[in-house]
């Protein structure tokens, strides 16, 4: 896990090869050289546009080139996204269901320096809520790649989260992505990890702790929060009778909350959260952040051995 990658680098670039072979239009809310889209401006630039510090107004205008039959990608951070531009999402996106793909950046605490105003920790809890939307967080950029060209084909509405700060490359071109299938990282037969986005390589990190406890940790990637894949997290909590989520968002409605529901409906084992409590960011580097609000392989691994304790 040496080679790392900013997931939004991938996105931009994804962009780009899919627009070899397909036509849809691309949207940025004057973010295009931090979301990355200005690779697409740069290869298309009459399928870009650039509706200006305004959010909201982008996703309307998406929303009236998919109610026309074209598809959209609309950038902007996370924050921006989720956040300003929800009513938008929900009333002219969702409710229409029409083929608006979202490209949030810089979401997650990761977004560092930039602080709490900035560091988007509900996006993944509000996209969840709305009727038909997929909710996409990549784990690296090799599988960022695929969402972008996976969302594509999927009809409706469809949310991607895309990291700031590079992360380990986990997967590499031959690797098959399949929207609403998690994939098993590691087996494992004392405890469940369950990451998304940047906390997968720090779960597999987690379990390699694990091991020097002679604990077997099965890890398994959620790269789909929605819709989710109920069958492959069911056979596991079965499988070990402990699980432990991690994710880079609050501990309130994400990953965390998606998979104690079907636990608990399906095959009630303890579940733990690793994410962000009741609180906001700060300002600070990525790996204080991250040591701050407890985003490490060593909290995980401590929670992985409470959750085995409540057996």
């Amino acid at each position: 896990m040496s080679n790392k990658i900013a997931t939004r680098e991938a996105y931009g670039d994804a962009l780009v090869e899919l627009g070899k072979d397909h036509s849809f239009f691309v949207l940025d809310a004057d973010l295009a050289e931090a979301t990355k889209t200005v690779k697409f401006k740069k290869a298309f630039p009459e399928r870009h546009i650039d509706c200006g510090i305004a959010e909201a107004n982008m996703i309307s205008v998406a929303a009236g080139l998919a109610a026309a039959g074209n598809i959209a990608y609309a950038s902007t951070f996370a924050m921006f996204a989720a956040g300003r531009a929800f009513e938008q999402i929900r009333n002219s996106v969702a409710y229409p269901k029409l083929n608006v793909k979202i490209g949030a950046t810089h979401g997650g605490i990761t977004v560092g320096e930039d602080g709490a105003t900035h560091q988007c920790l509900e996006d993944l809890a509000l996209m969840r809520t709305l009727p038909g939307m997929t909710v996409i967080n990549p784990a690296d950029a090799t599988e960022a790649k695929k969402a972008v060209e996976a969302a594509y084909s999927t009809d409706g509405p469809v949310y991607m989260r895309f990291g700031r700060y590079p992360v380990p490359v986990l997967f590499d071109e031959q690797y098959s992505f399949t929207v609403g299938k998690g994939v098993k990282m590691t087996d494992g037969t004392d405890v469940t990890l369950i990451g998304t986005g940047i906390m997968v390589s720090i779960a597999l990190e987690a379990a390699e702790l694990l091991k020097t406890d002679g604990i077997q940790a099965e890890v398994i990637n959620i790269h789909t929060i929605k819709p989710l894949d109920r069958e492959l997290i069911l056979a596991s909590a079965h499988k070990t009778g402990a699980i432990v989520t991690a994710e880079e968002h609050s501990v309130i409605g994400g990953l965390g909350s998606a998979v104690t529901e079907c636990v608990c409906e399906g095959h009630p084992v303890p579940v733990l959260r690793v994410g962000i409590e009741d609180q906001f960011g700060q300002s600070g580097s990525v790996e204080e952040l991250l040591a701050a609000y407890k985003l490490t392989p060593a909290q995980i691994a401590a929670k992985a051995k409470a959750a085995i304790a409540q057996k």
